[in-house]
């Protein structure tokens, strides 16, 4: 059971293919904790060149995709959300514990340390059956969109 499916995440992120790492939110705790799935297929684009025979999902882009989560989180917060974009400020704490391959299930977990006007902080987890795959604190600071897409 999905909360937001695809089509609401992408009514919050403005992320679009290839870089949107998230396929649906299962749980939410406004301001506080979010969990969000992605399910890793051999069709990724990264596969391709990260490693020919020997597919692994990227730690760097596993951090993304909690970020991502974090900032659905963050943005449901803002009545004017369309016209937000979360950048990257900070990635603190990063640790990668096992390898995530085609075919996994990647359970992100996030958890609001700090929820500002401005400055995001958040503490994320990706685990594979259970196993944290890559750990960090990310920290975000909204900014204007600018144009709609």
């Amino acid at each position: 059971m999905s909360i937001l499916d695809l089509r609401a995440i992408q009514k919050i992120l403005p992320h679009r293919y290839p870089f949107l790492l998230v396929d649906k939110i299962i749980e939410i705790v406004p301001r506080e904790r979010i969990v969000g799935i992605k399910q890793v297929t051999a069709n990724e684009h990264f596969f391709q060149g990260h490693f020919p025979g020997a597919p692994v999902m990227p730690g760097v882009l596993q951090i993304e995709a909690l970020a991502q989560v974090g900032a659905i989180l963050a943005l449901r917060e803002f009545e004017d959300h369309e016209r937000k974009i979360p950048y990257f400020s900070g990635i603190e704490k990063a640790r990668f514990r096992r390898m995530v391959v085609p075919g996994d299930t990647l359970t992100l977990e996030v958890v609001a340390l700090r929820i500002g006007s401005k400055v995001l902080k958040m503490r994320g987890e990706a685990k594979v059956d259970g196993q944290i795959s890559a750990e960090a604190e990310i920290m975000c600071i909204l900014g204007d969109r600018g144009q709609k897409d």
